[in-house]
Protein backbone atom coordinates (compact mmCIF):
# COMPACT_ATOMS: atom_id res chain seq x y z
CA UNK A 1 0.00 0.00 0.00
CA UNK A 2 1.54 3.55 -0.99
CA UNK A 3 2.64 5.42 1.84
CA UNK A 4 0.01 8.29 2.92
CA UNK A 5 2.87 10.33 2.59
CA UNK A 6 3.39 9.83 -0.77
CA UNK A 7 -0.38 10.47 -1.77
CA UNK A 8 0.38 13.87 -0.51
CA UNK A 9 2.85 14.34 -3.49
CA UNK A 10 0.85 12.80 -5.89
CA UNK A 11 -2.31 14.48 -5.13
CA UNK A 12 -0.77 18.09 -4.31
CA UNK A 13 -1.95 19.34 -7.75
CA UNK A 14 -4.43 16.33 -8.28
CA UNK A 15 -7.37 18.92 -9.47
CA UNK A 16 -5.15 19.73 -12.15
CA UNK A 17 -2.81 16.53 -12.54
CA UNK A 18 -5.25 14.16 -12.15
CA UNK A 19 -7.57 15.71 -15.12
CA UNK A 20 -5.23 14.27 -17.74
CA UNK A 21 -1.51 14.34 -19.03
CA UNK A 22 0.67 17.70 -18.55
CA UNK A 23 1.86 18.20 -21.55
CA UNK A 24 4.34 20.44 -23.11
CA UNK A 25 2.48 22.97 -25.31
CA UNK A 26 3.32 23.32 -29.25
CA UNK A 27 5.67 25.83 -30.43
CA UNK A 28 3.03 26.76 -32.92
CA UNK A 29 -0.74 25.15 -33.66
CA UNK A 30 -2.44 22.08 -31.84
CA UNK A 31 -0.86 19.21 -31.39
CA UNK A 32 -2.65 16.33 -30.54
CA UNK A 33 -2.40 14.93 -26.69
CA UNK A 34 -2.25 11.39 -25.92
CA UNK A 35 -5.50 9.36 -25.48
CA UNK A 36 -7.54 8.94 -22.25
CA UNK A 37 -6.52 6.03 -21.93
CA UNK A 38 -2.90 6.88 -21.62
CA UNK A 39 -3.72 9.65 -18.60
CA UNK A 40 -5.67 6.84 -16.77
CA UNK A 41 -3.10 4.51 -17.17
CA UNK A 42 0.21 6.39 -16.11
CA UNK A 43 -1.95 8.20 -13.30
CA UNK A 44 -2.59 5.31 -12.03
CA UNK A 45 0.68 3.74 -12.06
CA UNK A 46 2.64 6.74 -10.38
CA UNK A 47 -0.47 7.13 -7.34
CA UNK A 48 -0.78 3.77 -6.55
CA UNK A 49 2.24 1.75 -7.40
CA UNK A 50 0.65 -0.62 -9.79
CA UNK A 51 3.97 -1.16 -11.58
CA UNK A 52 7.90 -0.38 -10.58
CA UNK A 53 8.43 2.83 -11.79
CA UNK A 54 12.53 3.91 -12.53
CA UNK A 55 15.32 1.54 -12.98
CA UNK A 56 18.93 1.79 -14.25
CA UNK A 57 20.20 3.73 -16.64
CA UNK A 58 23.51 4.50 -18.52
CA UNK A 59 23.24 7.71 -20.34
CA UNK A 60 25.58 11.02 -20.93
CA UNK A 61 25.81 13.98 -18.90
CA UNK A 62 26.14 17.51 -20.74
CA UNK A 63 30.23 17.69 -20.42
CA UNK A 64 30.12 14.34 -22.47
CA UNK A 65 30.73 12.13 -19.45
CA UNK A 66 29.07 8.54 -19.47
CA UNK A 67 26.50 8.43 -16.16
CA UNK A 68 24.68 5.36 -14.43
CA UNK A 69 21.98 5.45 -11.74
CA UNK A 70 24.54 3.97 -9.34
CA UNK A 71 26.73 6.85 -8.94
CA UNK A 72 23.97 8.37 -7.35
CA UNK A 73 23.23 6.17 -4.29
CA UNK A 74 23.09 7.49 -1.02
CA UNK A 75 21.15 10.73 -2.35
CA UNK A 76 17.89 11.68 -2.88
CA UNK A 77 17.20 11.82 -6.81
CA UNK A 78 14.73 14.51 -8.46
CA UNK A 79 14.75 13.39 -12.04
CA UNK A 80 12.77 15.11 -14.71
CA UNK A 81 11.93 14.64 -18.37
CA UNK A 82 11.76 17.13 -20.75
CA UNK A 83 13.79 18.79 -23.46
CA UNK A 84 15.15 22.68 -24.24
CA UNK A 85 13.08 23.70 -26.58
CA UNK A 86 9.76 23.54 -24.41
CA UNK A 87 8.59 26.77 -23.93
CA UNK A 88 7.28 27.52 -20.87
CA UNK A 89 6.37 23.83 -18.76
CA UNK A 90 9.81 22.40 -18.89
CA UNK A 91 11.40 26.14 -17.42
CA UNK A 92 8.98 26.62 -14.87
CA UNK A 93 9.51 23.17 -13.30
CA UNK A 94 13.28 23.29 -13.50
CA UNK A 95 13.45 26.97 -11.83
CA UNK A 96 11.18 25.24 -9.28
CA UNK A 97 13.66 22.77 -8.48
CA UNK A 98 16.51 24.96 -8.13
CA UNK A 99 14.57 26.49 -5.86
CA UNK A 100 13.84 24.04 -3.90
CA UNK A 101 17.33 23.00 -3.58
CA UNK A 102 18.51 26.39 -2.78
CA UNK A 103 15.82 26.40 0.24
CA UNK A 104 16.75 23.29 1.78
CA UNK A 105 20.33 25.01 2.26
CA UNK A 106 23.04 22.64 2.97
CA UNK A 107 21.02 20.03 2.60
CA UNK A 108 20.26 20.51 -0.34
CA UNK A 109 23.48 18.77 -1.06
CA UNK A 110 21.85 15.51 -0.20
CA UNK A 111 19.60 16.16 -2.97
CA UNK A 112 20.61 15.21 -7.24
CA UNK A 113 18.55 17.17 -9.82
CA UNK A 114 18.59 15.45 -12.67
CA UNK A 115 17.49 16.37 -16.07
CA UNK A 116 16.72 13.93 -18.88
CA UNK A 117 16.03 15.01 -22.22
CA UNK A 118 12.98 13.09 -24.61
CA UNK A 119 14.47 14.69 -27.60
CA UNK A 120 17.94 13.49 -27.67
CA UNK A 121 18.09 14.35 -31.36
CA UNK A 122 18.34 18.32 -30.96
CA UNK A 123 20.06 18.34 -26.91
CA UNK A 124 22.99 16.71 -27.17
CA UNK A 125 25.69 16.80 -24.53
CA UNK A 126 27.06 20.90 -25.67
CA UNK A 127 23.54 21.96 -26.18
CA UNK A 128 22.57 20.68 -22.57
CA UNK A 129 25.84 22.82 -21.62
CA UNK A 130 24.18 25.61 -22.70
CA UNK A 131 21.06 25.12 -21.00
CA UNK A 132 21.18 23.15 -17.57
CA UNK A 133 23.37 25.78 -15.75
CA UNK A 134 20.72 28.25 -16.16
CA UNK A 135 18.70 26.59 -13.66
CA UNK A 136 20.88 25.22 -10.69
CA UNK A 137 24.73 24.71 -10.95
CA UNK A 138 23.93 21.39 -9.52
CA UNK A 139 21.43 20.15 -12.18
CA UNK A 140 22.22 17.48 -14.52
CA UNK A 141 21.55 17.07 -17.77
CA UNK A 142 21.31 13.45 -19.82
CA UNK A 143 21.12 12.75 -23.11
CA UNK A 144 22.10 9.64 -25.09
CA UNK A 145 20.38 7.66 -28.15
CA UNK A 146 17.17 7.52 -29.01
CA UNK A 147 16.67 3.94 -28.17
CA UNK A 148 18.31 4.84 -24.38
CA UNK A 149 16.13 7.39 -24.06
CA UNK A 150 13.44 5.16 -24.54
CA UNK A 151 14.35 2.76 -22.37
CA UNK A 152 14.85 5.07 -19.60
CA UNK A 153 11.40 6.52 -19.89
CA UNK A 154 9.78 3.83 -20.28
CA UNK A 155 11.00 2.67 -16.90
CA UNK A 156 9.79 5.91 -15.27
CA UNK A 157 6.17 5.43 -17.13
CA UNK A 158 7.03 8.85 -19.26
CA UNK A 159 4.98 9.22 -22.13
CA UNK A 160 6.76 11.20 -25.26
CA UNK A 161 5.55 11.66 -28.75
CA UNK A 162 7.26 13.94 -31.52
CA UNK A 163 4.72 16.18 -33.29
CA UNK A 164 5.52 17.90 -36.49
CA UNK A 165 4.63 21.51 -36.84
CA UNK A 166 3.89 23.41 -39.67
CA UNK A 167 6.93 24.57 -40.38
CA UNK A 168 8.73 21.71 -42.76
CA UNK A 169 11.36 19.84 -40.89
CA UNK A 170 10.15 21.93 -37.28
CA UNK A 171 8.44 19.58 -34.35
CA UNK A 172 8.08 19.74 -31.02
CA UNK A 173 7.91 17.28 -28.38
CA UNK A 174 4.19 16.11 -26.06
CA UNK A 175 5.58 14.79 -23.37
CA UNK A 176 4.51 13.97 -19.13
CA UNK A 177 5.88 16.79 -16.95
CA UNK A 178 6.34 15.15 -13.29
CA UNK A 179 9.05 15.54 -10.97
CA UNK A 180 10.15 12.18 -9.61
CA UNK A 181 11.69 11.33 -6.08
CA UNK A 182 13.40 8.50 -5.38
CA UNK A 183 15.00 7.69 -2.66
CA UNK A 184 19.05 6.89 -1.67
CA UNK A 185 18.31 3.16 -2.94
CA UNK A 186 16.94 5.06 -6.54
CA UNK A 187 13.21 3.69 -5.46
CA UNK A 188 10.49 5.47 -6.55
CA UNK A 189 8.57 7.74 -3.27
CA UNK A 190 6.20 9.44 -5.64
CA UNK A 191 5.94 12.14 -7.70
CA UNK A 192 5.49 16.27 -7.80
CA UNK A 193 2.58 17.32 -10.25
CA UNK A 194 3.38 20.15 -12.92
CA UNK A 195 3.32 23.33 -11.43
CA UNK A 196 4.24 22.42 -7.83
CA UNK A 197 6.35 25.01 -6.02
CA UNK A 198 9.21 25.06 -4.42
CA UNK A 199 7.92 25.09 -1.39
CA UNK A 200 6.09 22.28 -1.30
CA UNK A 201 8.82 20.23 -2.93
CA UNK A 202 10.63 21.42 0.27
CA UNK A 203 7.45 19.75 2.80
CA UNK A 204 7.82 16.84 1.12
CA UNK A 205 11.98 16.42 0.96
CA UNK A 206 13.25 17.31 4.08
CA UNK A 207 11.57 14.79 6.23
CA UNK A 208 12.95 12.19 3.74
CA UNK A 209 16.47 13.54 4.24
CA UNK A 210 16.49 12.21 7.79
CA UNK A 211 15.68 8.73 6.53
CA UNK A 212 19.45 6.38 5.78
CA UNK A 213 19.42 3.94 2.91
CA UNK A 214 18.52 0.87 3.49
Amino acid sequence: MIRPILRVIACAGAALACAGLWLAPALAGDAPAPSARWAAEIMDILMWNREPVGGPFALTDQAGHARTDKEFRGKLMLVYFGFTYCPDVCPTDLQAIGLALDKLGPDGDQVQPIFITVDPERDTAAHLAEYVPMFHPRLIGLTGSGEAIRKVADAYKVYYARVPLKDAGDYTVDHTAYIYLMDRDGNYLGFFPPGTSADRMVEIIRPRLAEPAR
